[in-house]
């Protein structure tokens, strides 16, 4: 998989691309990840990419040109066009895998008062990583990459994921590890029984808990 995002501030993704699961998925070239100053695409001798709103308001604009002029410089045939956007659909695990099956993604982050209306006509997919606002997309376009590149074949075992929280509509079950007993606490019993039939059904039976105690909703 290909991901382009573009973004004002690159160096926002520094640590992003250099540490964990992403830099080991990189460097074994299961994905190819590249940060685009869409200022480099202004068409202004001083690189202006905002300007103030029609209308009057507070805040500065992002403009069309420099945006739409990165997105065609970089888009093919397989290319999938993601604004972060508070506006768009709220993110879930069940997008995440679809945006998986996706050759190339090409993310675009907003900031200052956001996009110009007319750059939506541009976008494929607009996604909300939640409810509340940020100063930019950096920081969802990194959850939403993130959240891909660990689906992908080698980056981590497929068991680690497919009992993700989500998964199957509920909250991932309660897990442990050493020591058996800290401060008072300690792991069920069913655990260290080495019975896999009681232990499987031990933790079914705890996720339908968690979620009715945790995430209620996800049960509607």
């Amino acid at each position: 998989m290909r991901i382009d995002i573009l973004t004002l501030f690159p160096a926002m993704f520094t640590g992003f691309l250099n540490e964990s699961i992403i830099k080991r998925a990189i460097n074994k070239s299961v994905v190819d990840i590249h940060i685009t100053n869409f200022r480099d695409y202004s068409p202004f001798n001083n690189a202006q990419v905002d300007d103030t709103p029609y209308g009057g308001g507070a805040g500065m604009v992002l403009m069309c040109e420099p945006i739409v002029r990165a997105i065609e410089d970089l888009k093919t045939p397989d290319s999938h066009v993601i604004f972060m956007c508070p506006q768009g659909k709220v993110y879930n695990q069940k997008k995440a895998c679809e945006l998986k099956e996706y050759r190339h993604l090409i993310i675009v982050c907003g900031h200052y008062e956001g996009f110009d209306e007319r750059l939506y006509s541009f976008a494929d997919e607009i996604i909300s990583i939640g409810d509340y606002i940020l100063t930019g997309g950096e920081l969802p376009a990194m959850v939403v990459s993130d959240s891909v590149i660990r689906l992908l074949d080698n980056v981590i075992n497929s068991e680690s994921y497919e009992k993700d929280s989500f998964t199957d509509s509920l909250l991932d079950y309660p897990t442990y590890t050493k020591p058996q007993e800290f401060r008072g606490m300690k792991v069920p019993e069913v655990l260290l029984s080495g019975d896999h039939q009681k232990i499987k059904e031990y933790r079914q039976q705890e996720q339908l808990k968690k979620t009715s105690r945790l995430r209620p909703d996800l049960r509607k």
